[in-house]
């Protein structure tokens, strides 16, 4: 490997190993964005700046001299019409947001495309390996590496039947959960109350024990659990 290959290569990998760790960050933090999405966002955005660094190895020898160029300009274009087709993969689903990874892999893979425009060949390989481990070996990472459970959670009573909440509380702390961001709420001309809350446990395996015991609640008229992430 000469040694603007090893530089090249030395670009990509730390891009991968920066949005990993940031990406790690966000995901045991239950974040939609998480560990792999992250990382394929940074690694695009090295592939775009080796562009622009690496000019003048795609660009006609001599001319630089004699012509002024913006190199980054049709980066810029090609970028910002793919966001258009990244934001339609993205999905909401009651508190859930789907398709981030998915647009992310659209966007780095449009900026492989430009590399792969401008003949820069070598590092369209390298990026195209890494995304490829990025999808489907940092997902078996991502299944065993330890993260906390987050779910968006609502549960309705009827206005003369609520829980009490440090009832609720209580009921939350035996399965193991925290609460963050609790709100409440009367629906339907105040015929029911509901507390909306952000719940966090160690393992996801929690949740079905919850809804056990919600259904075990008989002034419970409806309750939602709905985990957070991509």
């Amino acid at each position: 490997m000469r040694g603007d290959e090893l530089e090249l290569v030395t670009h990509l990998l730390v891009a991968t190993l920066a949005g990993g760790l940031i990406g790690l960050e966000r995901s045991y933090h239950g974040r939609p964005a998480g560990f792999r999405t992250h990382t394929l966002v940074c690694v695009a955005s090295s592939l775009l700046m080796l562009v622009t660094i690496y000019s003048g190895r795609w660009f006609p020898a001599g001319t630089l001299e004699k012509v002024q160029i913006d190199p980054t300009r049709m980066a810029q274009g090609i970028m910002t019409g793919i966001g258009f087709l990244g934001a339609g993969v993205i999905l909401r689903e009651g508190f859930s947001v789907r398709g981030l990874t998915t647009a992310a892999s659209i966007w780095v893979t449009a900026a492989i495309g430009i590399l792969a425009g401008i003949g820069f060949y070598f590092p369209v390989a390298v990026a195209t390996a890494l995304v490829v481990g990025v999808l489907t070996v940092f997902r078996w990472i991502e299944a065993w590496m330890p993260s906390q459970f987050y779910a968006h959670f609502q549960v309705r009573f009827p206005r003369d039947m609520v829980m009490p909440e440090p009832e609720l509380r209580a009921l939350l702390s035996r399965l193991d959960f925290s609460i963050a961001n609790l709100s409440y709420r009367l629906e339907e001309s105040g015929r029911y109350f509901e507390y909306r809350m952000v719940i966090r446990a160690k393992h996801e395996a929690q949740a079905p024990k919850l809804a056990r015991a919600l259904e075990e609640t008989h002034s419970v008229v409806e309750y939602r659990i709905a985990p957070t992430g991509d």
